[in-house]
């Protein structure tokens, strides 16, 4: 007996239903343990023990301890440095690669396009000598300057100019438009969406970077909120894993909040142009 249309759809909710929560599972539980007190974590604790001792005692107690507004504070203007420098220094090489004529601007695409596939992991040791020898330790610069520039939002940029009607670039040329007056007055304009997708993917990486603050950043000031929530593990001392799922959990919050807001133009940024090169 075959099944019908309406059948085969309700068995792809359920999977697709199935799969959500396997991936939402960890989040949920990281919540629910946010709120439940240190020493009931000892053991895997049954659903009776966590309904009866359900305290936001780990929030107040963990607001006290640690400058957790200072760190979300400066993981924001980390990220905020991060999208306007390399917003601004992707957009005006995606306009070279997207509109001008120089030679072996294939080759130099592709290499950076090569260059995007190597993890940057493999330059954190020659970036962090590069930035010590500079004197930028401690500094919101040697923080973010090796995020200045990137691969992905070049790519991104670029398709999504290419994708403009070259009508309109040609018609600007000949009223006396300039490339820089037309990558401001139109190019960038038009390309919101996209500007929008790599603003949100960027927020969110840099917002939820640890490696690099923990090498440059010797300063409690300069903590981001990945290096407070690290700060809590300390081998040599009782686990804390209420404190920590709280701590956990409200660093969540700021990335998550601007996934949900961009998540239209995310996904217009990402599709804008896929068909163009």
């Amino acid at each position: 007996m075959s099944m019908t249309n309406r059948q085969k759809e309700n068995i792809g909710f359920v999977i697709r239903l199935i799969i959500a929560l396997i991936f939402i599972s960890p989040l949920f539980i990281c919540l629910v343990f946010s709120f439940v007190p240190d020493e009931k974590l000892f053991a895997v604790p049954t659903i009776k023990t966590i309904v009866s001792n359900l305290t936001g005692r780990n929030y107040i107690e963990i607001l006290k301890e640690m400058p957790v507004f200072m760190y979300v504070k400066t993981s924001l203007v980390l990220a905020i440095i991060v999208i306007v420098m390399q917003l601004t220094i992707s957009s005006l090489a995606a306009y070279a690669f997207a509109y001008m004529k120089f030679r072996f601007k294939n080759f130099w695409f592709t290499l950076i396009l090569v260059a995007m596939m190597v993890p940057g992991q493999v330059v954190t040791i020659t970036n962090f000598i590069t930035v010590r020898d500079f004197g930028l330790l401690n500094t919101y610069l040697g923080l973010t300057i090796v995020s200045f520039a990137g691969g992905r939002s070049l790519f991104m940029m670029r398709q999504s100019f290419l994708s403009l009607p070259m009508e309109m670039k040609e018609a600007a040329t000949l009223d006396g438009c300039g490339d820089f007056r037309y990558l401001v007055h139109f190019a960038v304009p038009l390309s919101l969406p996209s500007i929008a997708s790599v603003s949100i993917l960027l927020f969110i990486g840099e917002f939820n970077s640890y490696l690099w603050p923990i090498l440059v950043a010797r300063k409690p000031q300069l903590y981001t909120i990945q290096i407070g929530m690290a700060s809590m593990v300390d081998d040599t001392a009782t686990p804390r894993y209420g404190k920590m799922m709280a701590v956990a959990v409200m660093s969540l919050v700021v990335p998550l909040l601007a996934f949900l807001i961009g998540e239209d133009y995310l996904i217009s940024g990402m599709t804008k142009g896929a068909i163009k090169g």
